[in-house]
């Protein structure tokens, strides 16, 4: 089978293997649609995204329109006359007009198994919900919100390891190999489109930095979700001292931390105090502690009180400091960190 002619729509991060697979395949990318550079970091200078630079990087022609509304914001898409358009995150909504250019249409990657969560965060609320499994849908667009008719879809599990970060550079990859698939079966008539189910449908709104706040009365295991979803974005955060502490890393425990050394609040490694390892409080005691209490302390873990569990800390971070170890944080806390609250 010969190579299409594909144009190629796409912003971030998640939207980059996708284009350099098609780029060392059978396929040309006969140019790319991106959104305009945007301000960034603290001089709010602007910057191209991921997918221009890259795009730049190849000498690929690249167009930025604001709109694809207008006729003038499609003129460069219907010069390149592509076969096939393949969208990935691209952030400006695809008019009708837009959607009929190419050929064989438009091929979208979206990152979770529809009907489920269609919308702009599939990964973070994926992992919010305790989802087992998520996973890439490649479709056939349309004028609705991830609603197109399905080509294939490829599973990943959720590990309970995984972060928004690790789950968006997994589906990120398979995503990659998964759209040279489907523009094959496609094209060559092996893959037909299926109507996604009516049953089953969810939708993932966008994040909100708000979101990020934790709410220490609510399940440790919920919370443990919040961290690993928003990290590396928005980062959920707590209050420590009047001042923001930022949660990167933390697991839900029971009675024990994860290295099995707990230290009782007030007797943990502080200057002054001599270690005195032991258990955490029993439940009748632990259950009588506010939520956001520091109840313990160990090698590599501060832990808190939930309104159902606690949660361990093992990566946090103080206005203007780096990212550091729970351990390194208890340390700088000193002894009065120890029955102090979070919130």
């Amino acid at each position: 089978m010969s190579g299409l002619r594909i144009a190629f729509a796409g912003t971030p991060d998640f939207a980059v293997p996708a284009l350099e697979a098609l780029l060392h395949s059978a396929h040309t990318v006969v140019g790319v649609l991106t959104q305009p550079d945007r301000p960034k970091g603290r001089g709010r200078q602007l910057a191209a995204s991921p997918v221009k630079e890259a795009a730049l990087a190849h000498g690929l022609p690249v167009s930025q329109p604001l709109t694809l509304k207008d006729e003038s914001g499609r003129a460069d898409l219907l010069s390149w006359r592509p076969d096939a358009l393949v969208v990935v995150a691209y952030g400006l909504i695809l008019p009708r007009a837009a959607l009929s250019l190419p050929r064989l249409g438009c091929l979208n990657i979206h990152a979770s198994l529809l009907p489920r969560w269609r919308g702009a965060a599939p990964i973070q609320r994926a992992i919010l919900a305790g989802d087992a499994t998520s996973g890439v849908t490649i479709m056939l667009m349309d004028v609705g919100l991830d609603t197109g008719p399905m080509l294939l879809k490829k599973e990943a599990p959720i590990a309970r390891t995984d972060t928004g970060g690790s789950l968006h550079d997994r589906l990120a990859s398979i995503g990659a190999s998964a759209i040279l698939e489907a523009l094959d079966g496609y094209s060559s008539g092996a893959l037909k489109p299926v109507p996604q189910p009516t049953e089953g449908v969810t939708y993932a709104a966008k994040l909100d930095k708000a979101e990020a706040l934790i709410d220490w009365s609510k399940d440790a295991v919920e919370i443990e979700r919040q961290v690993r979803a928003f990290n590396p974005w928005p980062v959920a955060e707590t209050r420590f001292d009047g001042e923001q502490l930022r949660i990167y890393g933390a697991i839900a425990v029971d009675g024990q931390t994860a290295s099995g050394r707990v230290e009782l609040a007030g007797a943990g490694k502080f200057p002054g105090n001599a270690p005195q390892p032991g258990q955490l409080p029993p439940d009748g005691v632990g259950s009588r502690l506010d939520p956001g209490a520091i109840v313990a302390i160990d090698d590599d873990s501060v832990v808190v009180q939930c309104g159902r569990g606690r949660l361990a800390l093992h990566q946090v971070q103080r206005p203007g400091r780096r990212p550091v170890s729970a351990a390194d944080f208890a340390r700088g806390g000193g002894p009065q960190l120890a029955g102090k609250r979070l919130g």
